[in-house]
């Protein structure tokens, strides 16, 4: 495979300063990772992990963290409440990662909460935020959305009596593209943002892969006197974000995709701070205010702003287990230096990708009618070529089309120990993360893929002639 354009993308290892901190995670390894095609001598090496877009590898730091206060609740029980020795009271174990989040998307600590899940707090969002009227009613977002994200929506608007398919605007991209153009987003909110309750996009959309440009989709939503959110469950730790300059009314997340929490780790919100008076209908006692929280008062005080809207005390071995890898997002000097590697990684990947003998370039592909998709075999990438308009992934849709080959490579990647993940029927996920992966993760990727696809080809070449 030619390398000698794509190296432009790497870094030699002096002008690397963030590669150091992969070792300050778990990769598991081959072997771990069942992986049934790769020699004796790699199975206790570390697998090709490019799967930070589902789930983050394990920060050992929040390994340690989370021993600590397992070691903490059997030794001093409920007085770790108030009596910590690490000084991590829990309490205010939240307060230990505001001021950590707050920097990676942009926002003052006031406006940052640390709390439930992301649909849960997504609901909680629209529920504060959405006030359909008779004129003003609708939810602009897009289509294939996650689906958690459509079904609260949609329950959302019924709960109001409304119609989804009347309420909900699903924006699509145009016939033989793969995503949304700025432009279409933004016609759409000056033609019916008088009718448009609430906007609310994915920041980076998980199928495809597109960082929608949130600044400017706020700023147009917020000119026609819409409710600007976004849900950032693929951007928050992805790509840097300015939340607070920006105008964006309120945003949710989850963090154990690029934050690296662990599985069903701990979710966060952001509410600006010109909604710090708006009252929450759903007041929790962590809510209240923590001077009077122990007193038990039987009236409400909320905290003003973002924290405000908790409701429980916060499991204390999920926000540790965050706190473990927000520590090593602000030691490597928070989004701007991650976002610098992190498009050189994806760069590299996407240069290697384009130098396969089976890449399909883009608008071919989406001008392929449905026949022709069938019949033709390789891949393209439907995740935009612009490096601004992407975070680390790209999305990888496999021909022929139609669920039949997508498996089989996603299966035969697995094997040789390249994990990545699918969404069905055709499109393969790839994520250098730039905290923990390197220019020799991209390039063995790639190497294998180049593999599998021919070995594929054989395979499918054999069957079309027998």
């Amino acid at each position: 495979m030619a390398h000698e354009t794509a190296n432009s993308f790497k870094l030699a290892a002096d002008d690397d300063p963030l590669r150091k901190f992969r070792d300050d995670f778990v990769i598991p390894t081959n072997k771990t990772m069942k992986a049934t095609r790769v020699s004796e001598a790699l199975l206790d090496q570390t697998c090709t992990y490019l799967c930070g877009n589902s789930l983050g590898a394990m920060p050992k730091r929040s390994r340690q963290l989370v021993q600590e206060e397992l070691d903490v609740w059997g030794t001093r029980g409920v007085e770790g409440h108030f009596d910590h020795p690490h000084d991590r009271s829990w309490m205010y174990i939240a307060d230990t990662v505001h001021p950590i989040l707050a920097e990676l998307v942009g926002a003052n600590e006031s406006e940052i909460a640390c709390m439930g899940t992301l649909t849960a707090n997504l609901h909680l969002m629209v529920n504060t935020f959405y006030k359909p009227t008779t004129a003003r009613y609708k939810i602009l977002c897009e289509t294939k959305a996650f689906p958690s994200d459509q079904y609260a929506f949609a329950s959302q608007v019924m709960r109001h009596g409304l119609d989804p398919y009347d309420a909900i605007i699903e924006l699509a991209p145009r016939l033989g593209e793969f995503t949304l153009r700025e432009e279409d987003m933004l016609e759409v909110i000056a033609k019916q943002g008088e009718t448009i309750a609430l906007v609310l996009f994915s920041g980076v959309q998980y199928y495809t892969g597109q960082w929608f440009p949130m600044q400017n989709v706020t700023k147009a939503a917020k000119a026609q006197g819409c409710v600007c959110g976004w849900d950032l469950a693929h951007a928050v730790g992805n790509v840097p974000m300015s939340l607070h300059d920006w105008g964006v009314d309120f945003a949710v997340w989850c963090t154990y995709k690029y934050l690296n929490s662990g599985p069903g780790g701990i979710g966060g919100l952001f509410v600006h701070d010109h909604w710090a008076g708006r009252p929450t209908q759903f007041a929790g006692w962590w809510g209240h205010d923590p001077a009077t929280r122990f007193a038990m008062p039987s009236q409400f005080a909320a905290i003003p702003g973002a924290q405000g809207f908790q409701q429980s005390n916060p499991s204390v071995l999920a926000t540790v287990a965050l706190l473990g890898s927000l520590q090593l997002f602000h030691a490597a000097g928070g989004m701007a230096p991650l976002r610098e590697r992190s498009l050189r990684l994806t760069g590299h990947l996407e240069r290697l990708l384009r130098l396969s003998a089976f890449w399909i370039a883009p608008d071919v592909a989406g001008g392929l009618e449905e026949r022709e998709a069938r019949d033709v075999f390789g891949f393209t990438v439907i995740t935009p070529v612009d490096p601004a308009q992407r975070g680390s992934q790209l999305s990888l849709t496999f021909f022929p089309i139609g669920g039949k080959m997508m498996p089989k490579v996603m299966d035969a990647l697995a094997q040789r120990g390249v994990v990545g993940d699918s969404r069905k029927p055709d499109v393969i996920r790839l994520a250098p993360c730039a905290l923990y992966n390197t220019f020799e993760d991209v390039e063995r990727a790639v190497e294998v893929l180049e593999e599998v696809l021919s070995e594929l080809k054989i395979e499918e070449d054999g069957a079309g002639e027998a």
